[in-house]
Formats: structure tokens, C-alpha cells, sequence
């Protein structure tokens, strides 16, 4: 079965992760910032699963790293956020992003069904 077909919600990732679903504590942190850090964490988490033990080698300048792209400015929609497509960057850093996969079809796939959790990450309200 395809990482994809198991991971569907945060709590299907800290499953296949072995941890408990637990959220942190954001209380001390600016209101309008805890739902962006929770939002944070839910993705990493995920990531973590979808890419199944891959991490980037920012050392490896042939390693192609695939993140979803959004469109921030709106959508026929309306939603004013929604999915885009894929990226993929070449890097001479040394410092990785948590959010970043090993593969398009990865970068797709995090980026169609969890854009609710990137919009809160990303859109200040």
C-alpha cells in the first residue's frame, strides 16, 4: 500500500510514526500566532510520514527537493488560498526545510489534501 492510501489525517501520521497525537502547548505564544505554530507541527508531522525516513541532503546538489506551491492571491474559488502545483529548488544552504519531500507526486499530494493546514500556517488573519 502506498504511503499516500495511509496517510489521510495527522493522526493517521503519528500513528505510522509511533507517537501520540498529542498538539503542543501554545498558550504563551501571541494568539493570532497558535493556530500558525499547531498548523507547523501537524505539517511536519506529516511530512515526516509521507517521506517515509527521506531526509534531504542539502550536500547532494543533484537531489532534486519538491514542496507544494499555492496561490496566495486567490482562485476562482474565492478561497483567496489554493493548491497551485509543485516546486522543486536547487540549494547551495545547509539548513533544510522540515517541509520539503522526496518526490512530485508527494509534494502534490500533501499540498491537495492538507491545504486547510497550509493556509493556517500561512495566512495571517
Amino acid at each position: 500500500m502506498k504511503i499516500t492510501e495511509k496517510v489521510k489525517s495527522f493522526e493517521d501520521a503519528c500513528q505510522i510514526l509511533g507517537i501520540e497525537p498529542n498538539i503542543p502547548q501554545v498558550e504563551m505564544l501571541p494568539e493570532n500566532h497558535q493556530k500558525a505554530i499547531i498548523a507547523h507541527y501537524k505539517l511536519v508531522i506529516i511530512a515526516q510520514a509521507l517521506n517515509e525516513g527521506w531526509k534531504p541532503n542539502w550536500d547532494d546538489d543533484d537531489e532534486y527537493k519538491y514542496y507544494p506551491w499555492f496561490d496566495m492571491e486567490g482562485s476562482s474559488s474565492g478561497s483567496g488560498f489554493s493548491y497551485l502545483g509543485y516546486g522543486h529548488w536547487y540549494s547551495d544552504s545547509y539548513f533544510g526545510s522540515r517541509l520539503c519531500f522526496k518526490s512530485r507526486e508527494l509534494a502534490r499530494y500533501i499540498g491537495e489534501t492538507f491545504v486547510d493546514l497550509y493556509r493556517e500556517y500561512f495566512v495571517l488573519d
